[in-house]
């Protein structure tokens, strides 16, 4: 008799302990809609869920891998908008390997379809002065950015992920 009351406590005790943590990441996922977008990847974390690598997400969705810099490791993406934001610890600059350089602000933001990334905001080309990006687009063999005109690169050039190197003001 003693063994079955203990295993109904022990079953007992871990559902009360399951839904203790589940309140507890409700809390957390509310304080996070107050806080603000940028900690829901951290309550992501917090609540399990785990989010695929952002060269993954951009490669499922035709772009290069190496479009963002290695910084670049925390992404919100929602599908139903198709909104991506990414947060990189601080503005930084990335040449190319065809000799293309790109500036990122902290936070990119766009929207996210199958070889495009439109409405985008933090991103800068250099053309003959910095120019801001307002489009990137991918095909087999090029890369399109859109930036007051349209600049073609090879698409080779942004296969390969790229560190930053961190400047003073986007």
């Amino acid at each position: 008799m003693d063994e079955i009351m203990n295993k109904v406590g022990t079953y007992w005790l871990g559902q009360r302990a399951n839904k203790e943590i589940s309140s507890a990441g409700d809390d957390i996922e509310s304080l996070s809609t107050s806080v603000g977008d940028g900690a829901k990847w951290l309550v992501n974390k917090l609540k399990g869920k785990m989010q695929k690598p952002l060269s993954d997400l951009l490669k499922e969705h035709g772009l290069p891998v190496g479009l963002f810099p290695r910084e670049a490791t925390n992404y919100e993406f929602e599908p139903e908008t198709r909104r991506l934001t990414v947060h990189i610890p601080s503005p930084c600059e990335v040449g190319y390997r065809d000799g293309s350089e790109l500036r990122f602000d902290a936070t990119v933001t766009g929207t996210l379809g199958d070889g495009r990334l439109t409405e985008v905001e933090g991103i800068k080309t250099k053309v003959l002065v910095w120019a801001r990006v307002t489009a990137v687009k991918a095909d087999a063999a090029k890369v399109h950015f859109t930036a007051g005109i349209k600049r073609s690169r090879s698409r080779d050039a942004y296969e390969v992920v790229r560190g930053g190197i961190t400047v003073d003001e986007f």
